[in-house]
């Protein structure tokens, strides 16, 4: 177990606060869309090739998201 600078106490092994855990970014070169998802706690990285009519619908399925952790 550690401290934090407010005096938490964490287990060793648990993501300390404010930590990214995942990202996960849309990038757009040569013509390509590509999703890049980095799971942090794993240290794994993963690439995608997306076309654009999914990149379209991505505000939708964020808006979904939002929707299920509201």
């Amino acid at each position: 177990m550690e401290n934090t600078a407010t005096d938490e106490t964490i287990d060793a092994g648990e993501p300390s606060p404010g930590e990214i855990l995942y990202s996960a970014e849309v990038r757009h070169a040569n013509g390509k869309c590509t999703l890049t998802i980095s799971d942090r706690l794993q240290g794994e990285v993963e690439v995608f090739v997306i076309p654009a009519t999914a990149l379209k619908k991505f505000p939708f399925y964020l808006t979904m998201l939002r929707n299920k952790l509201s």
